[in-house]
């Protein structure tokens, strides 16, 4: 396997048909650490968003709700969803194996999610399968993030539940240059200092950058068939959680 470090990463940014070669072996990589490095790298504001995100699942979903995790990472959202929502039915999905593998190890007692290895633009689910979707930093990871909003929009059932929480490219072009200039210098950092490669938490800021602003993503989720309910914003925008609903009508239908 070669070196995150020898690999073109704004090659792999721009292109969705490789860039899911990139990410996986770096979600690998620095799986073991990965949510340490979150907490570290956000100052422990990660565990105040992602209580926000649970809180606003457990006010909005049903007790025995069927609820999947994009990108579920070690798990950290899934545990949450099957502790706040009553009889929930928690599957968690992430490309990477070794994310895969550690959530798993997590899962003792109940209630536990189940943890499948897959990708979040072809699921494995059927039409209208589930009743919520949770996503912590998962759609700028996918190739193509339309692609999997259409597919996350697939599996809900109409009416149903979409959180997602990720990192976005502010508009403000001072904040956006103060913004990823300190993430890409303390991502290179961390990535030397815990893996030998500055790339593995350095890829965040480019990451940002290839991708979308919260409004445009807001306009991404309503062409893909969402209303738009709630959007909380942090750190000047660079930090957005989206709350939505799968709308009732097909996406043809909207106007």
């Amino acid at each position: 396997m070669p070196r995150l470090r020898d690999l073109d990463l704004a090659r792999h940014l721009a292109d969705p048909a490789i860039k899911q070669r990139f990410v996986t072996p770096m979600f690998d990589l620095v799986a073991p650490r990965y949510d340490e490095f979150t907490r570290a790298f956000s100052f422990g504001m990660d565990r105040r968003w992602k209580r926000v995100l649970v809180s606003e699942l457990a006010s909005r979903t049903a007790p025995g709700a069927r609820v999947l995790d994009l990108a579920c990472g070690t798990g950290d959202l899934a545990f949450a969803a099957a502790a706040v929502v009553p009889g929930a039915r928690v599957t968690g999905v992430d490309a990477s194996g070794r994310m895969i593998e550690l959530a798993r190890g997590r899962a003792r007692g109940a209630p536990a999610p189940v943890f499948v290895e897959g990708d979040m633009a072809h699921l494995s689910l059927g039409d209208s399968s589930v009743d919520a979707v949770t996503a912590g930093y998962a759609f700028r990871n996918a190739p193509d993030h339309r692609a999997a909003l259409a597919e996350a929009g697939r599996v809900l059932r109409p009416g149903g539940l979409l959180i997602t929480l990720d990192f976005f490219r502010p508009r403000s072009q001072f904040w956006r240059f103060l913004f990823l200039s300190y993430l890409r210098a303390a991502g290179n950092a961390a990535g030397w200092w815990w893996h030998r490669e500055p790339v593995a938490y350095g890829y965040i800021a480019p990451s940002i950058d290839a991708f979308v602003s919260w409004q445009h993503f807001s306009a991404d989720l309503m062409a893909a068939g969402f209303d738009v309910l709630r959007v909380h914003t942090w750190l000047l925008s660079g930090v957005c959680m989206h709350i939505a609903h799968r709308s009732e009508a097909p996406v043809r239908e909207r106007r």
